[in-house]
Formats: structure tokens, sequence, C-alpha cells
């Protein structure tokens, strides 16, 4: 048990009343879930206000709040924490609480709008693969080792990742990778973590309903590098042109990484087909069993790292090569006709670019591209035109569908997507609200070697449409439908 002095040891506070010596139990954020001497945070969303539930739960049993109001009414069996910050107070009262685990493992952040899923889990894959007890946190999972703990956001609360980290110390992980959201890094939940790592993939437009400026989310990745200590390593992808960006003012060691430029740690690619890449390193050919350039990016970094973490270049190299891709990113299969299938989570324009790119340079041209897209609701409507205007003019036939529209009507997004297909697309395109359907239509209009891309639900095994959540699974589908068509 730990004392409210002990876990408010060296943050800075307004003012704090009431008795600091008492233990307390848990920290909370969820006013339904506090209960017997719990600290609760008093935090202002966007939708409500936590301080709107100090009464309640003192009443359930919380007794000590963290507020950035102090309430009209003071009691005095109650500690006060009075605080300018108290989403960042959060963060750094959580560190202390668990004992700063992020100190005793060697946590490494990846960041940026594409790829950070797949390099996070693929490194974990590497250490685990060479017996090294490894823990992941990621937008579809988190592990400790080889257990699986459910994943709802990109980043957990401060609360959640610390306690994770902990458990991955009792459980002697040596390593910790971690997606690092623009969210998760503008709202402080990764305040007072002490990072071994920080790695920079790319910047596109996402998130800006959150945002609002691109020049926000910008800064929103930023601070992530901004943060870091001295003994830490900051690693850029400098072909992305914000990728200098985010080295600047951070006091990190520095290193770069690249396929077009000069730079720390660089790949050459010589071939990129269906069945994977080849690239080359200094003077070293290596067979990678991942499709695609965008992809290539992603190994160069879990490369990058894995030297920066002390592992030796061929051992390095020999482990990037046995590796498979991430569940829904460029996922190949081919139906009995050999009709080619990809499920891919692309879903920004620059993310669907990459896939439609790859799949234009590797095919043969005597085929059929037919793109099955559509855009989340409650997200950001700059990128509708956006994504329609990309599969139309990368794409032989494009069904523009719905996605997880969340509490927006999918007529009215595949509307706004339609805008922006120029009218020399207009005879390439078709609307079809039902996300099953367009599959089977996309099926059905395959021919023998044509190519299928279903975008922007990847490893989402279900549809949010008002609210709910329903059972969908595109590659399962997709599958399904191929056999039922005899493709």
């Amino acid at each position: 048990m730990k004392t409210v002095q002990e876990i408010v040891a060296k943050i800075e506070t307004i003012s704090i009343m009431g008795d600091t010596s008492i233990s307390i139990h848990e920290l909370k954020l969820d006013s339904r879930k506090v209960s017997n001497g719990d600290v609760f945070f008093a935090i202002k969303g966007t939708t409500v206000d936590g301080h709107a539930f100090i009464d309640n739960v003192i009443k359930l049993g919380a007794r000590v709040i963290v507020c950035e109001t102090l309430p009209s009414e003071i009691k005095t069996d109650i500690v006060y924490i009075h605080v300018k910050d108290a989403r960042k107070t959060c963060a750094l009262m959580a560190c202390n609480f668990f004992q700063n685990p992020s100190k005793k493992i060697k946590l490494v952040g990846i960041t940026g709008t594409n790829g950070k899923t797949s390099v996070v889990t693929l490194l974990h894959q590497i250490y685990i693969q060479k017996n090294i007890k490894t823990g992941l946190i990621s937008t579809i999972v988190n592990k400790i080792d080889n257990q699986e703990i459910p994943s709802t956001h990109t980043t957990p609360d401060p609360i959640a990742i610390n306690a994770l980290l902990d458990k991955m110390v009792q459980e002697k992980c040596e390593y910790a990778f971690m997606e690092v959201s623009s969210h998760a890094a503008d709202q402080d939940r990764i305040a007072g973590l002490e990072f071994s790592g920080a790695v920079f993939m790319n910047i596109t437009h996402d998130h800006l309903d959150y945002h609002k400026t691109f020049q926000e989310y910008i800064y929103a990745k930023k601070k992530f590098f901004d943060q870091l200590p001295e003994t830490a390593f900051a690693l850029t992808n400098i072909d992305d042109k914000r990728g200098e960006v985010m080295l600047q003012n951070t006091i990190a060691k520095k290193y770069t990484f690249a396929i077009k430029s000069l730079a720390d740690f660089r790949f050459k690619i010589l071939e990129n087909t269906f069945n994977g890449l080849v690239i080359q390193n200094k003077e070293v050919e290596v067979h990678l069993q991942i499709i695609g350039r965008f992809n290539a990016y992603n190994l160069l970094a879990i490369y990058a790292t894995c030297l920066l973490l002390g592992m030796d270049n061929e051992e390095a190299l020999s482990a990037i090569s046995t590796l498979k891709g991430a569940e829904g990113r460029f996922d190949v299969f081919t139906s009995a006709n050999n009709t080619i299938g990809i499920v891919d989570y692309a879903h920004t324009p620059d993310a669907l670019k990459n896939v439609l790119d790859t799949i234009n340079e590797i095919r043969s041209h005597n085929e059929q591209v037919i793109t099955i897209v559509g855009c989340g609701g409650n997200r950001d409507k700059t990128k509708r035109p956006d994504m329609a205007l990309i599969a139309s003019e990368l794409s032989n036939k494009v069904i523009l569908t719905s996605d997880n529209p969340r509490n927006e009507k999918a007529e009215d997004i595949i509307q706004e997507m339609k805008a922006g297909v120029p009218p020399h697309n207009y005879n390439k395109v078709m609307s079809i609200t039902d996300r099953k359907e367009a599959i089977r239509v996309a099926c059905n209009l395959a021919n023998k070697k044509d190519i299928i891309l279903l975008a922007g639900k990847g490893h989402e095994k279900y549809q949010e449409i008002n609210g709910i959540k329903y059972d969908f699974d595109d590659k399962k589908i997709l599958m399904q439908t191929f056999l039922e068509l005899n493709k």
C-alpha cells in the first residue's frame, strides 16, 4: 500500500489539504468504478467534466481527490490535491504508484500515422522468438510475453499503461514495445514514462477531427520526442519531410533511417513482388517475406531499432528475414482461380496510396485492380474525397461502401467521398452501402488473376453502426465469397 505522500513525491501541486500519511487503495479515472480508499482524478474531458462527480465518488469511498478546481465544500476526512493539470498529474502519480516500472524495462515507443502496429508487433515477435521476455502495447492487443490482454485504445490511459508495465517487470520482461498515438502524447498519457528509445515512421493527414490542424498533429508527435531523456535514442524516417523536425530540441541520441536518402540506417529495394521483397543492406542481399515498399520502411525501422538495442548486424538481418506481416496489413491470399485478395487496414489517403502504389508496382497490368473502400463516421471528413480520388486514380474499378459509419449515415459518407472523384473516373466508380454486398459484387466482377483490394478495416472484426459493434471480418467474408462462387 502506498501513502498519498509517496505518490505525490516530486509532483508540482498548487496545494494539498488533508492527511497525506493515509494509505490509498487504487487510482481511478472512471467515477463509476471508485471504491473504498481510492484516488479519484477529476479530469475535464471534451464531453464530461470529472469535477461533477466529486460528491458521488466520496460517497463511494474515495479518500483522495485530485482536481483543477476545489469543490465549494471541503470535507475534513478527504485529501484534496489541487493541481494545474489533472491529466498530467494522473500520469505522474501512476508512475509513482507503480514504482516507476518504465525505469526497470527497456521501453521503446513507435509513433507515426502509418506503420505503428506493424513495427511494434514485429519487434515483439523478434524478441519472443529469441526467448527474451518482452511486452507489447498495441492497437490490436497488449501482451506480457505471450499472454494476450485485449486493447481498446491505441495507447491506454496512464494508470493502465503503468499497471501493464509493472506486470511486465514482475514477469521479468526485458523489453516493451509500445504504440504512441498523437492523442496519447497530447493528453499526457505517457508523461513520466522513461523511454529507452523512440521511433518516428511518417506523418500524413489523420485525426484532424481531434487535432483540428495538421500543425497541431505534428506538434503532438514531436512532443513525444521532446520528452525523451538523453540516455534514449531518437530514430526518425528522413524520407518523410517532417522526419528531421522530430529531432529538433530532443536531447536524446539522434539517428536516421531512409530508403531514398543518405541515413544512418539504409536499405535498397532490389525486388518487390507478391512473394516478398529483396533488399540490399550495404553489400548483403536479404530476402524478406513481407510485401510492399511501405513495408520496407517498417522492416528498416525494426532493423535499426534492433541494432540500437544492442543486436549485431547479422542477427538483426536474419531476424527480419523470418518475419511475416501483422494481421490485416497487406494480407494476401489467392482464390482457386488465382484471383488475388488483399486485406489492408489502409484508412488514410497516404496509406491507401501506399497499398495501391505497391499493387501497381508489382502487377503485370494485364489484370484489373478492384478496390473496395469506405471511410469511418465521426472522424476527419477532409480525407473522404481524397480517399475516393486516390482509389479511382489507381484502380480499374472502385466500389465505395461503408466502413464504421458510427453515428453517421453510411450513404452520407459515401456521397462526401464521391465528391472527390474526377469526371474522367465516373465510369469506374459505383456505390454499394452494404459492405458484405460490396465484397460479393467485387468477387463477381473479378476474373482470373484480377486483384481485389479490401481497404480500411484490416484486423478489425466488427462494424460499428449507431453505437453497436456487429461481427464483421473482411478477410473471412472475402474468402467465403470466393468459395461460394468457386473462384
